[in-house]
């Protein structure tokens, strides 16, 4: 790999050198006030309640404006769409509307599209991806002119968390007019770029809104133009990235960002994010070739058979930590304290599978949708104690049907919690019930549930505490470590990262 990374370098370099003044074409688009950024996957939707992909998330933060806004370096909670916000109980928030804000079609945001986006948002009809987003909301509705009470299901403090992040506003009067069919074509929100073209397979263009309200803690945009490219090849991507195709990748192996910082023109970051790797298992038998992972010493045997150390140092790099819980460690309600860890193990690995009756091994499946190197190299340690494990590579939506029918023994998974810095934007997502729970443990999701709504500070971590112990000594769920993320841009790009996984463009500026 590194011989072929190092070719690829020199052609690209010698490419840029053989053109003569290659090196100003390379930033045309600088000269053209647009950056074009690629990525390995696609959301199936860019409406931001109907996908849970990464990429999807970046667009809605660019395209869509939130209710609330937490500063990424303090922490603090700032006013967005909503200029103030009061708890009227436990189970009741009251907040007011910014006036003066407009949709990219020029209508105003009101209370009324506030309301109706939350209602939506919680009803059947609009069948969203990551329910637990929004389940702790039972209703909203208007009580004044610019006045919204956002009725609870419940005590839930993680709520003004929630609306800083994955709790978008809809404009009500567009969106009834096109159907989500429609808005996933042609999205319009209040953000401070807006959508002039969604092409599947090949990505979206964005333009900075002239109309953008001023004050946002978002700040105005400095670039005119974003434009996302659909690029699966990590190869291809680079290549773009040294012949000014693009100007701006991420997900960069370690070995090739190590590379590329000798490459002219380019500037390399990495950074920890809050996105987590693990191991999911079919515990409920459902699947083809699932039934061992009934047994928790088989799925304790997986746990014990990784060697996670060595997967970080030789593959994954660049500040990630060996993660023990079933969430990113840095999470509020996250914890590894009283949690049993697995150390690597092969040969403890082989007893718990004798015990189990597995002396011999079994054949089973994994699916996966990213860093294919690490999945595969999980699937190295599996077979040196018996376990022989076909690898099912897969695009993110389609892995994720697998999972949710019942067809998945083992899933590779990550997971960021849509940025969103409290446990149960983790936890809960996997363990609660809901489609994604391969498990349904009664008793770990009456603990979450529980803990999700304790207003007791103290409370709320020992619940949490409690379910995340559970979670290990079944091994349930196995973490493997937390993500960092490689980012290759051209030089004329002033650009910073921020551990929630965020590229916000909306910040960044030509030098």
């Amino acid at each position: 790999m590194r011989m072929k990374v190092h070719h690829l370098i020199a052609s690209a370099a010698a490419l840029l050198i053989g053109v003569g003044a290659m090196s100003q074409a390379a930033l045309a688009n600088k000269a053209n006030d647009t950056l074009i950024y690629a990525s390995d996957s696609e959301p199936e939707n860019v409406s931001p309640y109907h996908n849970n992909l990464r990429e999807g998330v970046i667009i809605a933060r660019h395209v869509f404006d939130n209710l609330i806004y937490r500063d990424p370096k303090t922490g603090k909670y700032q006013p967005q769409l909503a200029t103030k916000w009061t708890w009227v109980d436990p189970q009741t928030l009251d907040l007011t509307i910014r006036k003066g804000v407009t949709f990219h079609n020029g209508d105003p945001l009101t209370a009324d599209d506030v309301v109706f986006t939350l209602n939506y948002a919680v009803s059947p009809d609009a069948k969203v991806v990551t329910k637990q987003n929004v389940d702790w909301i039972k209703s909203a509705e208007k009580v004044g002119d610019d006045q919204v009470r956002i009725h609870l299901v419940g005590p839930f403090p993680a709520a003004i968390e929630y609306l800083a992040g994955p709790v978008p506003i809809y404009p009500e009067k567009y969106f009834k007019k096109v159907g989500l069919d429609g808005f996933a074509k042609a999205p319009i929100g209040s953000g401070p770029y807006k959508v002039t073209a969604v092409t599947p397979g090949k990505g979206v263009t964005m333009e900075k809104y002239a109309g953008y309200w001023k004050g946002s803690p978002l700040g105005e945009p400095s670039i005119g133009k974003l434009v996302f490219r659909v690029i699966p090849d990590a190869e291809t991507r680079m290549a773009e990235l040294m012949t000014g195709g693009v100007d701006w990748i991420w997900r960069v192996p370690v070995d090739q960002a190590a590379q590329l910082k000798s490459a002219p023109n380019v500037s390399v970051l990495s950074a920890e994010t809050m996105r987590v790797g693990f191991l999911q298992f079919d515990s409920l038998g459902r699947s083809q070739g699932s039934v061992p992972f009934k047994d928790a010493r088989v799925r304790q045997a997986v746990a014990y058979a990784i060697d996670r150390k060595a997967m970080i140092d030789n593959l994954v790099g660049g500040g990630s930590r060996i993660m023990n819980s079933a969430c990113f460690i840095d999470q509020f309600g996250c914890t590894d304290k009283g949690v049993p860890t697995y150390s690597y193990d092969p040969a403890k690995a082989k007893k718990l599978l004798a015990e189990a009756g597995y002396a011999n091994g079994f054949t089973t499946d994994m699916v996966a949708y990213r860093e294919r190197e690490y999945a595969e190299a999980v699937i190295g340690y599996l077979a040196a104690v018996g376990i022989k494990v076909n690898l099912n590579y897969l695009k993110y939506a389609a892995m994720r049907t697998l999972i949710r029918e019942g067809k998945a023994p083992i899933a590779f998974q990550t997971w960021g919690s849509f940025s969103v810095a409290d446990a149960s934007a983790f936890t809960g997502v996997y363990f609660k019930g809901s489609a994604d729970d391969m498990t349904h443990d009664a008793e770990v999701g009456k603990v979450l549930a529980e803990a999700d709504t304790a207003v007791d500070t103290d409370k709320r971590l020992s619940l949490y505490q409690q379910a995340l112990k559970t979670i290990a000594e079944k091994s349930y769920l196995f973490p493997l470590f937390s993500y960092p993320a490689n980012y290759a841009f051209t030089s004329d790009l002033s650009f910073s990262a921020e551990p929630d996984e965020l590229p916000r463009f909306y910040a960044a500026h030509w030098k």
